[in-house]
């Protein structure tokens, strides 16, 4: 027997700032930290920088792995929240985002080994700063099924506007191709790196409308099967 959620809107809304907490830690800890911190080529430059910037730099360690504890419960929520769509679709974005926060929780390792050679001078610092890149950007094929799988199951859905659906199953393809782009031409890398405003555009606008919305409660009750009731 498929289950159902008794209180969807509640469930979404708390889908949805897990979701603000993904976001805020990922933007502040990559790009807002670590990001002005490794100078490409000048690993004596990398290691100043993150040693100046010790504390700074394990606050944002700490986000990352905050970031992958909200990757993991937003995962199981919205695999309940998309049941009534698709159960085997569902299970699937489940999965391949499970497995995108565990790249993401073992690619932390990079960091705090980055954290520790800048300790002690080493440059090697640096070579695990690029390191953690190279594993983030690993993790974002997984995500990006994800965004697909989610995208199209969020189109199909009539308790959630198609255009959200619409914006994730591009994001996914703007992951796809990005990520493939930085394992095979990385000199092309900073070509494609403005499309990655797109899948920004469509976390924040998800997200805004789990919080806000949650889900249209008679339309989600009809996609379980129930009566519609009274909200």
């Amino acid at each position: 027997m498929t289950p159902t959620l008794q209180r969807p809107v509640a469930v979404a809304r708390v889908a949805g700032l897990l979701y603000l907490v993904i976001i805020v830690c990922g933007i502040g800890g990559e790009a807002l930290v670590r990001g002005p911190l490794g100078v490409p080529g000048d690993a004596g430059q990398t290691v100043t920088n993150l040693v100046a910037a010790e504390l700074t730099f394990r606050i944002s360690v700490m986000a990352d792995a905050l970031m992958a504890l909200a990757d993991v419960a937003l995962g199981a929520l919205l695999y309940f929240l998309l049941l009534p769509v698709s159960a085997v679709m569902s299970m699937m974005a489940m999965a391949f985002r499970l497995a995108q926060a565990a790249i993401l929780g073992v690619n932390l390792l990079n960091l705090m080994l980055a954290a520790r050679f800048a300790g002690e001078g080493d440059p090697l610092a640096a070579v695990f700063l690029e390191a953690h890149g190279v594993g983030y950007d690993l993790g974002l094929f997984f995500f990006a099924v994800n965004c697909l799988l989610v995208g199209a199951l969020v189109y199909r859905a009539r308790f959630i506007p198609r255009w959200i659906g619409a914006l994730l199953g591009l994001s996914g393809l703007v992951y796809l191709v990005g990520s493939t782009i930085r394992v095979v031409a990385p000199e092309l890398a900073e070509v494609v790196a403005p499309a990655y405003g797109l899948p920004l555009v469509a976390e924040l606008a998800f997200c805004a409308w789990l919080l806000v919305r949650g889900v249209r409660p008679r339309l989600y009750r009809e996609a379980q099967g129930l009566a519609p009731a009274a909200f």
